[in-house]
């Protein structure tokens, strides 16, 4: 397969094939953040579905606030995946995560509002 056939073409279009062993392992990475994005979503919509004993207003904020996480940690294996397969080819630096501290802090803000929420 020419490298012009593969998708997406920004990245299998730049620089040298890199080991196989590195690029395997960032699709293991993809797919680890593809399982993140999952859980998230379905701890979202768990949290509405469950009717937990917490003032409702709280548990649809977190509800909201985890389904965002999941939608954002897809972009993040999506993008981390393309940015390092690229560095990789170009024999540039790896590049570090884009979202992963902002999903950190997302997910300690959804389970303070749960919290919060089963204490009222």
């Amino acid at each position: 397969m020419s490298p012009g056939a593969r998708f997406p073409s920004s990245v299998y279009g730049r620089g040298e094939e890199p080991d196989p062993r590195f690029s395997l392992a960032n699709e293991r990475t993809f797919l680890a953040w593809v399982r993140t994005s999952l859980a998230l979503l379905a701890a979202g919509v768990a949290l509405e579905a469950l009717r937990l004993p917490a003032d409702e207003r709280f548990r649809f904020a977190a509800a909201a606030v985890f389904v965002a996480l999941g939608m954002a940690a897809a972009l993040q294996a999506w993008i981390g995946w393309a940015r390092t397969e690229r560095a990789m080819r170009l024999g540039r630096p790896l590049p570090g995560q884009s979202l992963g501290g902002v999903i950190a802090l997302g997910v300690v803000a959804g389970t303070v509002l749960v919290a919060i929420g089963m204490l009222l």
